[in-house]
């Protein structure tokens, strides 16, 4: 039985990451494995479980309350050895520069369009193996 991609998944809000699930589906093809979602709703949950398990991607909401996903991303990818790849949901299209300071491989802008999240996730993933 072959396993589908690990994906860490960082909101504090339950509806981002609906949407976000909703949006990529159950797998990224037909005939693919399930994706393993793994869901966190603070930044003191998502750090250890980032360190502590190995996942293929992580996507973090940039907007998310209290520790956004930017700062967030920038601190993964100085910290976890060997970080997976991260894609980041903006709050618009005109903060890609600012994801691109958080060392991003990869970013969404809102509103959340389920193709362009579907699509980037997969190329994201794509790349990274």
């Amino acid at each position: 039985m072959t396993t589908g991609p690990r994906v860490l998944l960082y909101s504090d809000d339950a509806t981002v990451r609906d949407q976000v699930r909703l949006a990529v589906g159950p797998r990224l093809h037909a005939g693919a494995a399930d994706i393993a979602w793994t869901e966190v709703a603070t930044a003191q949950r998502l750090v250890p479980t980032a360190e502590g398990r190995r996942f293929d991607l992580i996507v973090l909401d940039g907007e998310a309350d209290k520790a956004g996903g930017m700062g967030l991303c920038r601190q993964l990818k100085n910290e976890v050895y060997d970080c997976p790849p991260v894609v980041v949901l903006t709050g618009r299209p005109q903060d890609a520069w600012l994801a691109s300071w958080s060392l991003a491989d990869s970013v969404v802008p809102r509103p959340l369009d389920a193709f362009v999240v579907q699509r980037v996730v997969a190329e994201t993933l794509s790349q990274a193996a």
